[in-house]
């Protein structure tokens, strides 16, 4: 008998403990891992950005320097402009004909416009 007594911990209990433990983590992962990914920026602002600096050449989808490179779901896909990042670095840097809007636009301005821009492809225009 030593002289410190600590109390006796049952195997059973902490095996409990540690597969509450990995069950938690294992439902905060799948919970993260289904949720539905949002647009992150704002649509409608998006909107006001797009009318007042990308529809004179963008108008309804459209390109009227490069007819084959529109802002229609299809040819965005094509063109790997497909998602809100892609669109952000089009935006900001520019490529071919189209003009860098990175040091005439904020960055949420950027991100709102490429939101507005995949939503509107998404729907149609």
């Amino acid at each position: 008998m030593s002289f410190y007594s600590f109390p006796q911990v049952q195997k059973g209990e902490i095996m409990f403990k540690k597969l509450m433990a990995i069950a938690v983590a294992i439902f905060a992962v799948a919970s993260l891992s289904f949720a539905s990914p949002a647009l992150a920026g704002d649509a409608a602002s998006g909107a006001g950005v797009f009318n007042a600096n990308c529809a004179a050449c963008h108008a309804g989808g459209n390109n009227v320097v490069n007819a084959a490179k529109t802002l229609k779901k299809d040819a965005l896909k094509e063109n790997g402009k497909d998602s809100v990042a892609a669109i952000v670095t089009q935006v900001t840097n520019g490529n071919g004909a189209m003009p860098a809007f990175g040091g005439k636009l904020t960055d949420a301005q950027i991100e709102d416009v490429a939101t507005y821009v995949l939503s509107q492809a998404d729907s149609g225009w």
